[in-house]
């Protein structure tokens, strides 16, 4: 990368920041590596280790991790000169960056596993030996997946566990034994930038509400605002008080075609898995299903992703997908992504806001609560994505969804109060693929080359009976089908779980599931749930050219229903 990107940013007429000088490659001594403490928008840890001439840079929001196998999340920024590495003091608010930035620890490291620092770097993967003042052992950074114009990496804790930093020596200078706070007074060496980086809207947002608080208290009048801005800040004085907690997730109700009229907003379906981000209190971010499992080993990027949100309690509610390159959402990516650890770029789509600083905001209008969230979600996060309204008319925009394969469009009554767990047709969705999940109740034989099974047998729960939809034999790789296999093969059943089959149907057997044939089926107790896409429902209702996308753990199988409704309608 070099300092090209670092340079571009800056004007060396104005700023004080060094622009760097020539440094030799290749140095018979031990390279260096810095910590910067920075108390920007956010306070983060700036971790740069010496390389090429260049300190290669990470902005890493939790700082180090200090227990065997812990992960924080690390996103690559520009390379920065040598001389950057010796700098402490306040950068002015407004300016690129601005903030106060103490010398956290400064020594020097060596990589293992690797021929050099560079071949690890490149590689996506190395360990470091860090022999600082404050931080001394081993951690391996790991490339994940990278998004938009920046890499993401885990910095992990590996070669043992070592003892936290004590708050004191957490917050004390390697250069000059100062605290943050003493940095930020003495104010000794500020640094312009001609790059102005505007506050946060999280930021203007939690200001008016303070601002709003102190009025009320001491009796003040608000000044003349917007409607919008005074709902913004008053709201949240005078809703109940609630706990940051899981919430059940409202629930959209599948239609056939778009409803005339209606006061609603529209935007996009998502092919992934829904999520709450659950923040309390002084404990990090938990990303819970909507079946309640927690999600933070799964996605641990966008768990820590979420900790920049600005607000010290909140519960959103969103969706976790995979993109692909024309930046669809595809949730087989998702789980291909998973199983073969593909580059395959992760966001969390946040729609709703539920809870925010002790206050329960299901009561709110849609448009109040996404007007909030809005301005709460990080400007410059690369995982971190809000859905908003789309513009223009619902019947153009579902015109150009069916036209770049998207999944659908979700339709919310812009008046509508969050209804946990219920169907009540305030949020509506419209298909334009036809994708739902099913149960598998058991499987076939293998045939010809295929190993492990041949095809799935999936169902639907029609109250409480287990009714059969089809065979699904098509989707699979060795790999999918050798890891479903041995899952399967862990919960085998006795008998067969569906209450329709052996049947026939004007003098066939569904889906050639003859007496016969099921004799050699091997049956599963209904507790897996998989991702089905598929033509069309046919008149007996089975599926037609059915395609296995992938294992579903955030429903449970007694919620799986058939699904009424027709794509593209």
């Amino acid at each position: 990368m070099g300092l090209t990107t670092y340079r571009r940013k800056r004007d060396f007429d104005v700023t004080a920041e060094p622009a760097g000088t020539s440094q030799p490659k290749a140095k018979t001594k031990a390279a260096r590596f810095v910590i910067q403490k920075h108390d920007a928008t956010r306070l983060h840890y700036d971790f740069r280790l010496e390389m090429e001439g260049v300190l290669k840079s990470w902005a890493i929001p939790k700082g180090l991790p200090w227990a065997q196998a812990e992960k924080h999340l690390a996103v690559e920024v520009e390379d920065h000169p040598i001389e950057y590495g010796d700098f402490e003091g306040i950068i002015p608010e407004g300016q690129y960056g601005g903030g106060t930035v103490m010398l956290w620890d400064r020594g020097t490291y060596e990589v293992t596993h690797a021929d050099s620092p560079l071949a690890g770097l490149r590689a996506g993967k190395f360990h470091v030996i860090l022999h600082g003042k404050k931080a001394q052992g081993e951690w391996a950074m790991i490339r994940i997946r990278p998004q938009g114009d920046k890499n993401q990496w885990l910095l992990m804790k590996t070669g043992g566990s070592v003892k936290p930093l004590s708050s004191k020596r957490d917050d004390e200078s390697v250069k000059t034994g100062r605290t943050m706070k003493q940095i930020a007074a003495q104010a000794d060496a500020e640094w312009q930038s001609n790059r102005v980086e505007q506050q946060s809207t999280g930021s203007e947002f939690k200001s008016r509400i303070r601002a709003a608080i102190k009025r009320k208290t001491a009796g003040v009048a608000e000044p003349s605002r917007s409607v919008s801005d005074k709902k913004e800040a008053g709201s949240l004085l005078q809703l109940p008080k609630a706990k940051a907690q899981f919430i059940e997730p409202m629930k959209p109700r599948l239609v056939e075609q778009l409803p005339a009229g209606g006061n609603r907003s529209y935007e996009l379906k998502f092919d992934g898995i829904r999520a709450l981000a659950v923040k309390s209190s002084g404990r990090r971010v938990q990303l819970i299903s909507r079946n309640e499992k927690e999600l933070n080993k799964r996605f641990p990027e966008i768990a820590a992703a979420c900790e920049e949100i600005a607000a010290e309690q909140f519960v959103i509610d969103g969706e976790v997908v995979a993109v692909d390159e024309e930046g669809r959402s595809s949730f087989q990516l998702l789980q291909r992504g998973e199983l073969d650890a593909q580059d395959a770029p992760l966001l969390f789509y946040a729609f709703d806001l539920l809870q925010m600083n002790g206050r329960s905001l299901l009561s709110l209008p849609l448009t109040e609560r996404k007007q909030l969230l809005g301005a709460m979600l990080p400007k410059t996060s690369n995982a971190i994505r809000f859905s908003g309204e789309l513009p223009g008319e619902p019947q153009t925009l579902l015109e150009e969804v069916k036209r770049r394969g998207l999944e659908g469009l979700i339709g919310k009554q812009r008046d509508s109060v969050y209804e946990p767990g219920r169907r009540s047709g305030a949020w509506i969705k419209i298909k334009c693929v036809n994708e739902q999940e099913f149960v598998i109740g058991g499987y076939t034989p293998p045939a010809g080359s295929r190993k492990f099974f041949g095809a799935l047998l999936v169902g639907y729960y029609d109250r409480k009976r287990l009714l059969f939809a089809g065979k699904v034999g098509t989707g699979f790789d060795a790999k999918s089908l050798a890891e479903l296999y041995q899952k399967m093969r862990s919960e085998k059943a006795e008998a067969c779980p569906f209450a329709d089959l052996p049947s026939k149907q004007n003098g066939q057997w569904v889906q050639g599931i003859t007496p016969g044939e099921m004799r050699r089926c091997t049956w599963v107790k209904p507790k897996f749930v998989c991702q089905i896409k598929f033509a069309e429902w046919t008149r007996d209702l089975k599926l037609r050219q059915p395609v296995f996308l992938g294992l579903r753990e955030d429903k449970a199988a007694r919620e799986v229903v058939r699904e009424n409704g027709s794509a593209g309608a």
